[in-house]
């Protein structure tokens, strides 16, 4: 190996080692590592199942899939949550995991390090969510899209925000163009300070978010989030066309952590 080759390689293995290590000032308040086998671990997780209501919305957003808290849409495996989209004729099931009722977080850094899935059709999700969405409602209890990407544009990474001043037709984001997800595990990350939201992949920044006013229009995020994890398939955003030769699409995690 050229000199040269040999030290961007060190360059990079100590970039990814300071990505997962806590910063200057920072410590680990929460995480999972799922260095376990089977079913996610229940003290830190909540599967949230079914369709979303009672009309077949697709969770407001006409996806396709079922959520089931079933080992062959959600597990732990060799170091790795496995969230899989199985298709079963013309029915697909997949999982939708939260800490909700289990841990919120006001700030911080929250990590994750994926694998992201492929096909046409594919919506996985990496985001949160106001602990206080049964009381007031979305938007106003606010979301923070930390990494979303939909199959017919691979490689192109979403960050988004909604609020009550801003949703719907997302005004709020911007993206990113990153190679190889659906091969290699990338770190996508919000540092979520009390006057921005800022976004990085692999540590690089790539969208900052800073209020125009700080009221709960357009800042509800001094309050707790909470943290989910889905695959959808279809939707309004990951599309109306599905790959009719997919069966299955997998999204692997490696760890979620929050550093304060």
């Amino acid at each position: 190996m050229s000199s040269r080759r040999l030290l961007i390689l060190m360059l990079f293995l100590v970039q990814c080692a300071v990505i997962a290590q806590p910063l200057e000032g920072e410590r680990l308040v929460w995480s999972d590592e799922f260095d376990y086998t089977g079913k996610p671990d229940e003290k830190k997780w909540f599967f949230q199942t079914g369709d979303g209501c009672p009309n077949l919305c697709g969770w407001g957003n006409q996806e396709k899939q079922i959520y089931t808290d079933v080992l062959e849409n959600a597990r732990v495996e060799d170091g790795k949550l496995i969230i899989e989209a199985v298709r079963n004729g013309e029915r697909w099931t997949s999982a939708r995991l939260t800490t909700k009722t289990k841990k919120s977080f006001t700030y911080g850094r929250i990590e994750f390090r994926a694998k992201l899935p492929s096909g046409i059709g594919t919506w996985p999700a990496l985001w949160m969510l106001g602990e206080n969405i049964d009381t007031k409602g979305w938007p106003v209890s606010g979301e923070i899209d930390i990494m979303e990407h939909v199959g017919r544009n691979m490689g192109i990474v979403q960050a988004a925000i909604h609020t009550n001043a801003m949703h719907g037709n997302t005004i709020n984001k911007d993206t990113v163009i990153v190679k190889n997800v659906d091969r290699k595990f990338h770190t996508y990350t919000l540092n979520w300070k009390k006057d921005c939201l800022e976004f990085y992949v692999d540590g690089e920044k790539f969208y900052t978010y800073r209020p125009e006013k700080f009221d709960v229009n357009y800042w509800p995020f001094d309050q707790p989030q909470y943290i989910l994890m889905n695959l959808a398939i279809g939707g309004t955003l990951g599309g109306s066309v599905i790959d009719p030769k997919m069966n299955k699409a997998r999204m692997e995690i490696d760890y979620v952590r929050v550093y304060q």
